[in-house]
């Protein structure tokens, strides 16, 4: 049958197999048909017939295994699933049986879906939605979920969102069959009304009283047209043209953007708990991160504290070949000659013997066991020891009875008044020493420990018959090759011992040892904690492969009213990403708040020092994976067939 208007829907040999197993079943056989705009149309046919088959192609939910379908003018199959998406949201406008709404968000919120999509603006897309609202009897129900709804106003609120976009076609798939009588016949109503209007209006139904409201009549059996009754009678009443808003290509992208993340952001709120466990592996896999990056830079932090209390460019000496030698030397001996020596040469910047014993300090009635060294007047200097107070000793050959105290002796035996303890006599043992100076205690030294320093000359010939060193320490000057100085030196004393009998003890070394130490453990820390992270963006994915498969309806509702699959992978990457940035910035509150428990837990053995650049990286690090783990899912809802997803509910 040919009319003589332009046919707004065009069926030329269609048919449609599907395979099953080893054979195929034929559902559609060679169907030829038109529909002409303005036309109110029953497809009719009993369970099996082929008729939703039918709907879906007309439809541009699925695609004809040959022949070809004509849309206003167009050839569906030479068009992409992006264009095939246009078409259903721009001309297309869907009722179905079981309504297909979504039961996590209002009335309003289904109705605007279509809109979305058409990037209509949110003022425009929400006027439009309670404007048909409100003419479809629903006024003051905007607001509702589709549970709190009846049958028949969750219909209307599925025509609603078939007209949002202007819905020039409408299909209704047995739009009374979920329905009592009363709300069936409303639903009808509804639908001749819009007939009237101008709207195309194709109902599939198996139903003579419903098909018996449309001027034509098709009826279906096993896949072929039988019949086809009743007049072409299209309305003479046009729809008005529809007018697009006109927007750049850059407010189109910030549009979709942010329809997109509202849209997440709906989806989260609606599944709370899963999105909260779905959170929880990268909450405690960014901890980790930040946490032991903390600790880390806490260590470091340390050790740098601890070689600047240990000086720069200084190396010490002592007696004998190894630290753990225990058996018989010769002559494992350090004397001031030798370190007369050191001091002659080019790369030395200041030598300082060393000779240490523990006596009992009195100065009155109070009392302290101190170590007590015999130095050099360049120690200080050498060892980046601070004098608080006074200066050091003048002279340090000439057996001066004069010393430095630390702060820790000065508190001990000064406790009251705090008198200046400068010009006051102590005593090392029976030895009187008069304070001269008052110098910074070791950063690093045993808690309730106290020094004193006296010239080495003076415990050689006023405390000791031992007249052999302890150590040496020498300081490099800053121009000076270690490797090449400590080689010196090495030369030097097995030159003047005749044997290799002493150690060097090179602090650079020291702290570059324990920089790599450090770093190396905090590495493997590391990768523990990314392990960690790891699993928790598998986690990730894997419930959002579980989102995807639970959201198969939603997926199938949201391609049925217009989504492209760019739209549909956007919205499950930007869930993703959502849900992983939430984790992230939980995830370095969570270790700032246990950053303190370690600091107090550790008693000053931990310290963890946070740094905003680390929680940068944090932050990135947990939007990248947001972005790449929930491609997968994304890529698997995009490409799922809308006709399959919409039956999976």
């Amino acid at each position: 049958m040919t009319t003589s208007e332009q046919a707004l829907i065009a069926l030329k040999g269609v048919s449609r197999v599907f395979a099953s197993g080893t054979s195929s079943i034929t559902v559609l056989n060679n169907i030829t048909l038109e529909v002409t705009a303005g036309e109110m149309v029953a497809i009719m046919g009993t369970s099996g017939s082929g008729k939703s088959t039918l709907m879906n192609i007309i439809g541009c939910l699925d695609v004809a295994t040959s022949g070809e379908l004509y849309i206003d003018g167009q050839n569906t199959a030479q068009l992409s699933a992006d264009a095939l998406a246009a078409l259903r949201r721009e001309h297309i406008g869907f009722i179905f049986q079981r309504y297909h709404l979504m039961p996590d968000i209002s009335a309003l919120a289904n109705v605007e879906i279509p809109a979305i999509y058409a990037n209509v603006s949110r003022i425009n897309r929400r006027e439009r939605a309670s404007a048909l609202l409100s003419r479809l009897g629903l006024a003051g129900r905007e607001h509702h979920r589709p549970g709190q709804l009846s049958g028949g106003q969750q219909q209307r609120v599925s025509i609603c969102r078939a007209l949002i976009n202007g819905g020039e076609i409408i299909l209704a798939d047995e739009p009374t069959g979920a329905l009592d009588s009363t709300s069936g016949q409303e639903v009808l109503q509804i639908l001749n009304e819009l007939h009237q209007l101008g709207h195309t209006v194709i109902i599939v139904t198996h139903d003579i009283n419903v098909a018996r409201q449309a001027q034509r009549v098709i009826t279906l059996r096993d896949g072929e047209v039988v019949s086809d009754t009743g007049k072409h009678a299209p309305n003479p009443a046009t729809l008005p043209k529809k007018t697009s808003e006109r927007q750049s290509h850059w407010q189109r992208g910030l549009e979709r953007a942010q329809n997109a993340l509202l849209m997440a952001l709906k989806a989260m709120n609606a599944h709370r708990l899963r999105t909260l466990l779905t959170m929880a592996g990268i909450i405690f896999g960014i901890a980790a991160v930040v946490t032991v990056a903390a600790l880390g830079e806490g260590a470091k932090q340390k050790t740098l504290e601890e070689i600047e209390g240990l000086g720069a460019n200084v190396i010490t000496l002592f007696p004998g070949d190894n630290f753990y030698r225990t058996g018989p030397l010769v002559n494992p001996v350090l004397r001031v000659t030798d370190a007369e020596a050191i001091a002659a040469l080019n790369e030395v910047d200041g030598v300082s013997p060393e000779i240490s014993d523990t006596k009992q300090v009195v100065f009155r009635q109070q009392t302290a066991s101190s170590t007590v060294t015999g130095v050099g007047r360049d120690y200080f200097r050498i060892n980046g020891i601070e004098i608080l107070q006074g200066t050091v000793f003048q002279n340090d050959r000439s057996a001066l009875q004069e010393g430095v105290i630390d702060e820790n002796l000065r508190n001990i035996l000064f406790p009251k008044d705090r008198q200046d303890p400068l010009g006051q006599v102590i005593y090392l043992g029976v030895l009187p020493v008069r304070i001269v100076g008052v110098a910074s205690s070791y950063k690093h030294a045993p808690p309730n420990a106290s020094y004193v320093w006296i010239p080495y000359s003076t415990v050689f010939q006023r405390m000791s018959a031992q007249q052999t060193l302890g150590s040496i320490s020498v300081k490099l000057k800053d121009s000076a090759d270690s490797v090449a100085a400590v080689e010196a030196i090495k030369r030097l004393l097995v030159q003047r011992h005749g044997a290799k009998d002493f150690m060097i003890f090179n602090q650079d070394q020291y702290r570059k040892s324990r920089e790599r130490t450090s770093t190396i453990f905090s590495l493997l820390i590391l990768m523990v904690a990314a392990i960690s992270l790891t699993i928790g963006s598998l986690g990730v994915m894997n419930i959002m492969l579980v989102s995807v498969t639970e959201r198969t309806h939603e997926i199938g509702v949201r391609m049925a009213v217009g989504a492209r699959r760019s739209d549909i992978m956007q919205q499950f990457i930007v869930e993703a990403v959502l849900v992983c940035i939430t984790g992230g910035v939980l995830g370095i509150a969570l270790s700032l708040a246990v950053g303190p428990l370690f600091n107090t837990l550790g008693n000053g053995a931990l310290n963890a020092i946070f740094s905003w650049q680390t929680a940068a990286i944090a932050f990135c690090c947990s939007t990248l994976i947001g972005m790449i783990f929930g491609y997968l899912p994304a890529h698997k809802a995009a490409r799922m067939d809308p006709v399959i997803s919409l039956a999976s509910e």
